[in-house]
């Protein structure tokens, strides 16, 4: 029975969790990112504007994590002087001039307060860039059509114990590989050529729907490999998660924040400009992964536990049998005799 259960003990140590091994946690890596893809919209405010991945990939560098637009509210014509604060800024309303004390700026509001209550507003009036910011987000998303965008996803890791390195991208002489493939599991695991609407379609969950308010995605490249087999035995294996799952319906959910905007001057020299604040989904890719290696130091421990073990299994058999069980008086004759 302690030789039975000795040699399980050992093979699962030695055989499934590769005790003969070497390991190494410590993975390099490094990851550059590109978008590709147009598209057009049609706004009340300014009319047609062609999206490019100059306008709607932030920052454009491609980072490891990055955030690509999917909806906007569009403030055309700002310019500086005096107008009402918005009704959904409480610390902005009044009923007489004495709130809204001339030089205060209006907490999370958009601009100085001049002293004077304006009741056809019921609220400050305030030196800021006007009008202020318009705050009825689009139901449907205005970049729809990003959902055909195409993500390039490039990652170098390295394991620099055992100097061996590798890429998600297949290697070959082709020239116009990337420009025909697409990213699929189980025919083309290489091509890191990945659709933005079947990316968010593998986490669990419909473009159309989180393009309107935004999101958060988590682009998960494991590596885990075992070096004593061939190099093409290591492979990537990607796992896509919706990060801010918890957040729905919720004041915190969705994504956005003011990204940009552009000024101008008109012909009189005055500068005006045009303020977007924008929705959309945020990627954030992360690598993780380990690689073993066949070495003799980690086998001899391995074997040399397991003969202290099967030592120790004995001795406790002995202890068992000889004063605890209700036979050990017979037992104890027998292996003294």
């Amino acid at each position: 029975m302690v030789a039975d259960l000795w040699c399980a003990g050992f093979s699962w140590v030695l055989v499934v969790k590769k005790g003969y091994q070497e390991r190494e946690e410590a993975i390099q890596s490094s990851v550059m990112t590109k978008v590709k893809g147009v598209t057009l919209t049609n706004s009340s405010e300014s009319g047609l504007h062609l999206w490019s991945p100059e306008d709607y990939v932030i920052p454009p560098n491609g980072e490891q994590v990055f955030f690509i637009v999917t909806n906007y509210i569009e403030t055309p014509n700002q310019r500086l002087s005096f107008c009402a604060e918005s009704y959904k800024v409480p610390h902005g309303r009044c009923e007489s001039d004495d709130d809204c004390a001339e030089g205060e700026a209006v907490k999370a509001g958009h601009g100085i307060k001049t002293g004077v209550c304006l009741n056809s507003t019921g609220t400050c009036e305030i030196h800021a860039w006007c009008p202020v910011e318009y705050s009825k987000r689009p139901i449907q998303p205005l970049l729809s059509e990003a959902e055909n965008f195409t993500i390039y996803i490039k990652n170098f890791i390295r394991f620099p114990k055992f100097e061996f390195s590798k890429s998600n991208v297949l290697e070959t002489s082709d020239d116009s590989y990337l420009k025909r493939c697409s990213f699929d599991k189980e025919k083309d695991m290489y091509c890191p050529i990945f659709r933005l609407g079947e990316l968010i379609r593998w986490s669990g969950y419909d473009f159309q729907d989180m393009a309107a308010q935004g999101g958060s995605i988590g682009i998960l490249i494991e590596w885990n490999c075992d070096l004593d087999k061939d190099s093409s035995e290591c492979n990537p294996e990607y796992t896509f998660t919706r990060l801010d799952i918890n957040l729905n319906n919720s004041v915190t959910s969705g994504y956005n924040f003011r990204q940009f905007t552009r000024y101008y001057m008109d012909q009189n020299g005055q500068s005006f400009r045009t303020l977007y604040k924008v929705y959309g989904i945020r990627f954030d890719i992360m690598i993780n992964g380990q690689a073993g290696k066949f070495s003799i130091v980690p086998t001899l421990i391995a074997i040399g536990s397991g003969v202290a073990l099967l030592g120790a299994g004995a001795f406790a058999c002995d202890m068992i049998l000889l004063y605890m069980m209700n036979t050990s008086s017979y037992y104890r004759e027998k292996k003294f005799e």
